[in-house]
């Protein structure tokens, strides 16, 4: 590891830039965050039994009119909107405060299921999809002799 020279007022040599990096990160190979929308996605458990796949997502504040779910080749896709409209009026002011927001979710389920038969139920913020699996016959064993041949 090499040695750094510590110069604790090195960062009032240069002009203040908020868009610059850190010195520690610019002598570095180093590559930047790169923000992106997934902070908007809604968090997502899934879960299976023998039977079905179970996706559970917080929607609070999104009512469920405005959420939309469809299953299309084992993919799940959830996706809604909302918006929040605030007013509040006091004395000399007049505040008002719109939050809208949008969201979509695409999981590729980890088997096959039968979409058609999707249940979905939205209780206290929580909304609760089950989907069938689909069942294939388990494959029948079948012995096969083996010949022997004299030499």
């Amino acid at each position: 590891m090499p040695i750094i020279k510590w110069r604790p007022f090195k960062d009032l040599e240069k002009p203040f830039s908020p868009f610059r990096l850190p010195d520690f990160l610019e002598e570095e190979e180093w590559v930047p965050f790169v923000p992106t929308f997934r902070e908007q996605e809604p968090a997502v458990d899934i879960y299976q039994d023998k039977n079905n796949v179970y996706v559970e997502m917080p929607l609070a504040g999104i009512k469920p009119e405005n959420v939309e779910i469809s299953i299309e080749d084992d993919v799940l896709t959830v996706q809604g909107k909302s918006e929040e409209k605030k007013e509040i009026k006091e004395k000399d002011y007049l505040r008002k405060e719109i939050r809208r927001g949008a969201f979509r979710r695409v999981i590729k389920l980890p088997v096959e299921v039968k979409g058609e038969k999707a249940t979905a139920e939205f209780e206290s913020g929580l909304l609760k999809i089950t989907i069938p699996k689909i069942t294939k016959a388990a494959p029948k064993a079948k012995r096969i002799p083996i010949k022997v041949k004299n030499r």
